[in-house]
């Protein structure tokens, strides 16, 4: 039974900084094609980062350059930096499994219950 577990949010001012990070149990995170997804008040839920089990990266247009998305495989996690963050930045934050690899709503395979993220 795979369950991912978020951990990491808050709230923060604009242009500050956040650290999430997904400890997955039931799977290696090193096996498989991983992302964080969000969704923000009254908008569906959309890729943000991508972390392919080859060890490429993906990301959205609106973070990049200013998110980084990385594995800590000693720790077993999948984690997300986010910096320069805005009002908009404002979400929950999900961590994902993906199957195949992409940013589309219709490639993950696998849901954690999420971590709130508030940008004011």
């Amino acid at each position: 039974h795979v369950q991912l577990v978020e951990s990491g949010g808050g709230s923060v001012q604009t242009e500050g900084s956040l650290r999430l990070s997904c400890a997955p149990s039931g799977l290696s995170v090193s096996d498989f094609s991983m992302a964080w997804f969000r969704q923000s008040p009254g908008k569906e839920r959309e890729g943000v980062a991508v972390f392919d089990s080859d060890d490429s990266r993906m990301y959205a247009d609106f973070v990049k350059g200013r998110f980084t998305i990385s594995q800590d495989i000693a720790k077993h996690t999948l984690d997300l930096q986010m910096s320069s963050l805005t009002p908009e930045d404002t979400a929950v934050y999900y961590c994902v499994v993906l199957n195949p690899c992409s940013l589309s709503l219709a490639s993950v395979t696998q849901w954690g219950q999420g971590t709130q993220v508030t940008v004011s």
